[in-house]
């Protein structure tokens, strides 16, 4: 399974996501999910990806040889053009692989969240789906998700604010999200890919690995839990 987010403020953006791709009792398989393109001082992207391995490789491997040729990505001249040239590739590794996926009864499935900027205009964040079609986060909803949502939903709708979140705020709210998501669900799991983006830097200066064993990612979890037991102690009784 997979847990992506992406989460746009008025300072910038903050993409994260885990590295699981199956889970079971005997195998466990890791493969990164987030993917950065850039061109510094002119412009940058990170995708993260969502859905079946193989198609989602195949997206991405199109990508970066457009990328590198100076096509796609590195042409589009806004970042709506950019979620609609991804979205083309997914329609394109769909027109090559659905059929004989659908036919040993295995669903076509890709999505990607795409957050970047490209000069002269604003940075933003695009949910871009299976078939294509992308959807834009804005201010009233600032954060997009993909994969496991559920665990790691509350925890954005109660503190993402889109004027009033700082983005080093944002990248703890990402953290505590996925760690929600990890602790709920054994198909989610470290190594977690976390990018912070401030806005017209135009180049990717921060960006962590934390694999499982990280002593951050483990003081983020420990404080986290603590912090909820002491904060629900010190909520007012229940009368009855």
């Amino acid at each position: 399974m997979t847990y992506c987010l992406g989460i746009m403020t008025r300072q910038g953006l903050v993409m994260a996501s885990d590295s699981r791709t199956n889970a079971g009792y005997d195998q466990v398989n890791v493969c990164r999910k987030m993917h950065l393109f850039s061109r510094p001082s002119k412009r940058v992207f990170t995708l993260l990806t969502s859905g079946g391995l193989s198609l989602t490789q195949s997206v991405i491997t199109q990508l970066r040889r457009d990328f590198d040729q100076d096509l796609g990505l590195a042409a589009a001249a806004s970042l709506y053009d950019a979620a609609r040239v991804i979205g083309d590739q997914i329609r394109q590794v769909a027109e090559r692989d659905r059929a004989a996926l659908e036919k040993d009864k295995y669903e076509f499935n890709v999505s990607v969240i795409l957050g970047g900027q490209i000069r002269g205009e604003p940075p933003g964040l695009y949910l871009i789906y299976p078939q294509g079609n992308p959807l834009s986060a804005t201010e009233d909803s600032p954060y997009l998700q993909v994969g496991e949502c559920k665990y790691g939903r509350p925890i954005l709708d109660r503190g993402i604010r889109y004027d009033q979140t700082t983005l080093e705020e944002a990248a703890k709210y990402a953290m505590i999200s996925l760690d929600s998501t990890m602790r709920s669900n054994v198909t989610v799991g470290p190594p977690i890919d976390l990018m912070v983006y401030a806005k017209d830097e135009l180049d990717i200066t921060r960006h962590r690995r934390f694999p499982e064993s990280d002593p951050d990612l483990r003081n983020i979890h420990m404080l986290w839990e603590q912090a909820l037991r002491k904060a629900v102690q010190e909520l007012p009784l229940i009368q009855f």
